[in-house]
């Protein structure tokens, strides 16, 4: 029996490219913004596109930011998080001065300067960038052990995480002078900056495997 994953609906965000790409390798996905369905789902997706403090007050006034910390914090249930499905695991935000994040990761979300030494910067960064392994013996037992560090993935995103505890960063990359964490790995939470869901046959074999290692089959 396949097991079900639970995409959240927040109202912000990806959800029917995730879902698509999710379908695509076979599993059993629902996108609900039910709590009753976190509680009982097997794997929680995460996705977003967007403002934090929007997506925060969305998931606090939608009664999910209590189902999502049982869930993930207390049951320890797989849990795939998706560029602001990221950033919101953190302590806070420096968006529209400080935000308060759902503080499952402590660290924070800070603002790429629109500005470097030489030149100026185009905020949000949209393109493909190269993601760097920063733990080899980590990278070679997570979601990323069929992908080469080098290899590039499709990114939107105007602000980067800056996690407390480094041993945390499964992969780092470089934009506006500045080298930041853009995936995370911490028990049961495997969450990137990037979207493998638009970044063709690479993404998706990132999502595979984050559903085989986790016996989502």
């Amino acid at each position: 029996m396949s097991k079900k994953v639970v995409i959240i609906d927040y109202n912000l965000g990806n959800l029917f490219s995730v879902y698509q790409a999710l379908v695509n390798i076979g599993l059993d996905v629902v996108i609900s913004s039910d709590p009753s369905e976190i509680a009982i789902a097997d794997a929680i997706v995460l996705p977003g596109v967007g403002a934090f403090k929007e997506a925060k007050d969305n998931l606090d006034k939608m009664g999910l930011t209590d189902e999502l910390r049982k869930a993930v914090i207390e049951n320890k249930k797989p849990f795939l998080g998706i560029c602001l499905g990221l950033q919101l695991l953190f302590t806070s935000s420096e968006e529209f001065g400080t935000t308060e994040g759902l503080d499952f990761v402590k660290g924070k979300v800070l603002k790429f300067s629109k500005q470097t030494e030489d030149h100026k910067i185009r905020i949000p960064q949209i393109s493909w960038n190269t993601i760097h392994e920063n733990n080899p013996d980590v990278w070679k037992s997570s979601p990323l052990k069929d992908t080469k560090s080098g290899a590039d993935m499709y990114f939107v995103h105007s602000f980067y995480i800056v996690p407390e505890n480094e041993s945390i960063t499964l992969t780092y990359t470089e934009y506006a002078g500045i080298r930041y964490t853009s995936s995370i790995l911490i028990d049961n939470i495997f969450a990137c900056q990037f979207h493998p869901e638009k970044s063709a046959k690479e993404g998706l074999k990132i999502y595979k495997i984050w559903a085989e290692q986790n016996n989502l089959y």
